[in-house]
């Protein structure tokens, strides 16, 4: 029987370490690599319902702000 996987790709991040490198600076790529996958985004918003209506309000208010934002940079 074929396993089925839920919400992407589950691939491990794999961070090589250098001789020599600082445990800090390899950790500090881990957490860099790590938030550009958006896993803790994704389980944050997974952890409510929310309304089809609701989610695309908040991304025209998003728009908004953003439009607003460049508006005021070009003057």
């Amino acid at each position: 029987m074929q396993s089925q996987k839920r919400g992407g790709d589950d691939t491990m991040l794999i961070i090589p370490v250098k001789d020599g490198e600082n445990i800090d600076r390899a950790l500090k790529r881990y957490k860099r690599k790590f938030d550009k996958t958006g896993r803790m985004r994704q389980l944050r918003a997974r952890q409510q319902y929310t309304k089809p209506s609701v989610q695309k309000r908040a991304q025209l208010q998003k728009a908004q702000y953003i439009q607003r934002l460049r508006d005021q940079e070009d003057i």
